[in-house]
């Protein structure tokens, strides 16, 4: 392959464009662009420059005319203003007087000069086999660099910069340390990717999105329940689970995700929003992953609106950052997370949501401020659906029975009540008797509702008192029915 070609080819990987991108470019096989980028690792090598000591072709040229004339070598070092020695040497060293070509010259001298440095810890051994100490300790280079300037400030031979140390990794033709070693950096790669490259696949491919510096203050200070944080926790397998956690009240939800996919996240996320009350729908806070490019479908479906962090800003989503922490007690890195069913990712939600926060006064994210139950998914406990189909059952069956008007009617204004008023006051218990049923019923059946401790006395009491009067007007009406057919 020719030089320009070659430094073409290292202009559009040092662009951010991965191999076979390149390649189909500049019409090579991705084999060809792999093999350049092996041979050093990644590194762009330097481009040679001529010395301005050394002869240029023209100087070349001038002394092959020069030869081809007859003239003496002294003549022509005196027209070039070069020393006789240099000119001498030049032609001895490139077939003499009768063979002597500038072209062929000029190359073999560019080809000779090439005389690659030996790299430091090729040379010093003492050197080497300290870093590949520290490397095996996973030192970074740079942070080796670092420890070996602050050890040796007086010894510059046992000094050696971060990228001598990187080269000796990446680069065949500088491999002074072991080939292995290179598993010992953080990102355990062999060959250096561009900057270009990473910056090229972290840029967001989300249209219209909204960021985060255009979401309402009411979501920053916290004080309005309604706001989410979101994200994906990633196993094996390209398998993942959804993570939803309330700024407010940091109530855990977790999703279970088939795959990754924009359409995939979108379905599970508007399935699980629509379950929540209207008051707990607000927004959705979620970093430029690409898995919610489908972010407007999102919002259309559910009416909340997604709002994304700034790129490389995890503390943004602190509240759901902390909470992927938790939750890799349950699910470590590394496992297969598409084993684990919906079932399993609700217990874990209930555990989480179970545990007392510092940040929420040692309550549990079950409980706000005034102690309640705020819970918007589990449904109540049993004891609670008992107590309520069982008040149910009570006020509907008294309000079809009860058959008159109050209970401190005596008897002679019963006994004289016509049919009209006896119906109507029938109707209107009847009424009384549903309103107490659905409301009850309701709160017993409901998952999303919001009655807690404070509530149920004052239900249970209400009820108590509407069976009291309809059973003593029962009794009254009884009675004087029985006085009047004496």
């Amino acid at each position: 392959m020719d030089e320009p070609k070659r430094t073409r080819v290292w202009e559009l990987l040092g662009a951010g464009l991965d191999c076979p991108a390149v390649a189909r470019s500049l019409g090579m096989s991705v084999d060809t662009v792999r093999a350049i980028e092996a041979k050093t690792g990644g590194v762009r090598p330097k481009a040679r420059q001529r010395s301005k000591r050394v002869l240029s072709l023209d100087e070349r040229e001038e002394i092959s005319r020069g030869l081809a004339e007859g003239v003496s070598l002294r003549e022509i070092a005196t027209r070039l203003g070069r020393a006789p020695s240099t000119i001498s040497r030049e032609v001895a060293h490139n077939g003499g007087r009768r063979s002597y070509r500038a072209l062929r010259a000029d190359r073999g001298a560019w080809q000779r000069a090439e005389r690659p440095k030996p790299a430091k810890l090729m040379v010093c051994p003492r050197l080497r086999r300290q870093v590949e100490r520290l490397l095996e300790k996973r030192f970074s280079p740079r942070q080796i660099s670092q420890w070996l300037a602050r050890t040796h400030p007086m010894e510059p031979e046992r000094r050696v910069s971060h990228e001598t140390i990187y080269q000796s990794l990446y680069v065949q033709g500088r491999g002074a340390l072991r080939a292995e070693l290179h598993q010992a950096l953080r990102s355990g790669r062999a060959i250096r990717r561009p900057r270009a490259r990473s910056a090229l696949k972290r840029r967001s491919r989300i249209p219209n999105m909204v960021l985060i510096s255009e979401r309402p203050a009411e979501v920053e200070d916290r004080a309005v329940p309604g706001h989410w944080e979101g994200d994906l926790i990633v196993g094996s397998k390209a398998s993942s689970i959804g993570t939803l956690v309330e700024r407010h009240t940091r109530f855990v939800m977790l999703l279970k995700l088939r795959n990754r996919t924009a359409d995939e996240v979108r379905r599970a996320m508007t399935t699980r929003i629509k379950t929540l009350p209207t008051e707990l729908r607000r927004s959705v806070t979620w970093d430029q992953g690409n898995e919610m490019a489908l972010h407007r479908e999102f919002t259309i479906a559910t009416g909340v609106q997604v709002y994304f962090c700034d790129p490389h800003s995890p503390w943004q989503r602190g509240s759901n950052e902390n909470t992927n922490g938790l939750l890799r007690q349950y699910f470590p890195k590394g496992t297969d997370l598409s084993i684990h069913s919906q079932a399993e990712l609700n217990r874990v939600a209930r555990q989480l949501n179970g545990r007392p926060r510092e940040t929420l006064s040692w309550m549990t994210p079950w409980e706000d401020e005034r102690g309640r139950c705020n819970d918007p998914l589990t449904p109540p406990p049993v004891s609670h659906r008992l107590a309520g189909i069982t008040a149910s059952a009570m006020s509907a069956a008294v309000a079809l029975a009860w058959p008159t008007g109050p209970a401190w009617a005596g008897r002679t204004e019963v006994a004289s009540m016509n049919r009209l008023v006896l119906r109507g006051r029938t109707l209107i218990a009847l009424a009384v008797g549903w309103v107490v049923l659905f409301v009850i019923a309701g709160a017993a059946f409901n998952g999303h509702s919001h009655v807690d401790n404070v509530v149920w006395p004052i239900v249970f009491i209400a009820l108590f008192l509407v069976v009291a009067f309809e059973v003593i007007g029962l009794v009254a009406l009884v009675r004087s029915r029985r006085s009047g057919a004496r």
